[in-house]
C-alpha cells in the first residue's frame, strides 16, 4: 500500500528544488499533485517531469487573486485537498545596515503572508484528518550573517505550526513545520552571490555539519512524505530538522 494513495495534494513553490522533489514523491506514493508556480514556462517543465497525476497552476503565493485561482481550480478538478505542503519561499541576502524596504516586503510577502493564506484559503477543501506541513528553515533557530529577514520569516512559520495545531485540532488536522538545513537548489541561485562564492559558501557550512555534507532535495522530500501521511498520525505541531545534525550541536 502506497503511503498517500488516493490523496490530493498540493506543494507550492514546486517547479524546482525541494517542491519539486516532493511533488514526485507524492506521486509516486499515490497522491494526484498539483503544483504552483510563479513562472509557466518552468511550470511546464515541471509538470513535464513529473510525468503523471499532476496540475500545474501558475500561481504567485503572496498574490491572493492567484490563491484563489488555485483553489477553485483545486475544488473544479478534484473537490478536495487532503495534503498541504507551504513549501513557496525567497530569500535573499542583506545584512543589517543594507535591508530595503523591499527586500523586507518581498520576503515576508511570499515566506509569512503567502503561507498564511495559503492553508486559510484551503481550509474549505480540507477534510477532518488533513495534514498541513510548512517548509521553515534550521535559520528559525540559528543565527545566520545578512538572513535576519529570511531568519524572522522562517521563525514565523515554525509558530504558525505551534499555533494552527491548537486551532484546528477539532478538525483534526495536523500541522507541521519541517526545517532543512543547507541543501543546494536553485533558489540558492538567487542570494546574490556569483558561482564561486556560492560554492565557497556551501563548503563552508558543509564543514559544521555533522555527517560532513549538505542535504540534497530527496532527503528533504521524504521527510515531507512522512509528515504528510499516516506514518506520522501521531505526530502534530513540531519542528522536523532535516539538516545533518547542524542545528543540533
Amino acid at each position: 500500500m502506497k503511503k498517500l494513495e488516493g490523496k490530493v495534494a498540493l506543494v507550492t513553490g514546486g517547479t524546482s528544488g525541494i517542491g519539486l522533489a516532493t511533488a514526485k514523491h507524492f506521486v509516486a506514493e499515490g497522491a494526484y499533485v498539483f503544483i504552483t508556480g510563479r513562472r509557466q514556462p518552468e511550470l511546464n517543465a515541471a509538470v513535464k517531469d513529473i510525468g503523471k497525476n499532476v496540475t500545474g497552476v501558475q500561481s504567485d503565493a503572496s498574490n491572493l487573486a492567484d490563491l484563489d485561482r488555485l483553489f477553485a481550480t483545486i475544488k473544479q478538478e478534484q473537490g478536495h485537498l487532503d495534503v498541504i505542503f507551504a513549501n513557496a519561499g525567497v530569500g535573499e541576502i542583506a545584512p543589517l545596515g543594507a535591508i530595503t524596504e523591499e527586500h523586507f516586503d518581498k520576503t515576508f510577502n511570499t515566506n509569512v503572508k503567502g503561507v498564511l493564506f495559503t492553508v486559510q484559503k484551503a481550509l474549505p477543501l480540507l477534510p477532518d484528518g488533513a495534514s498541513i506541513v510548512l517548509n521553515a528553515s534550521i535559520t528559525s533557530i540559528k543565527g545566520t550573517p545578512a538572513f535576519s529577514v529570511y531568519s524572522a520569516t522562517k521563525a514565523a512559520v515554525r509558530s504558525f505550526a505551534r499555533n494552527w495545531a491548537l486551532d484546528l485540532k477539532e478538525r483534526k488536522i495536523r500541522v507541521n513545520a519541517i526545517s532543512p538545513g543547507v541543501v543546494p537548489t536553485p533558489g540558492y541561485d538567487h542570494l546574490g552571490l556569483n558561482d564561486e562564492q556560492l560554492q565557497t559558501f556551501v563548503d563552508s557550512q558543509a564543514v559544521t555539519i555533522p555527517l560532513g555534507r549538505v542535504g540534497t532535495p530527496d532527503e528533504i522530500a521524504k521527510a515531507v512524505v512522512f509528515l504528510a501521511s499516516g506514518d506520522s498520525s501521531f505526530v502534530n505541531g513540531i519542528e522536523l530538522f532535516v539538516d545533518g545534525g547542524m542545528a543540533q550541536i
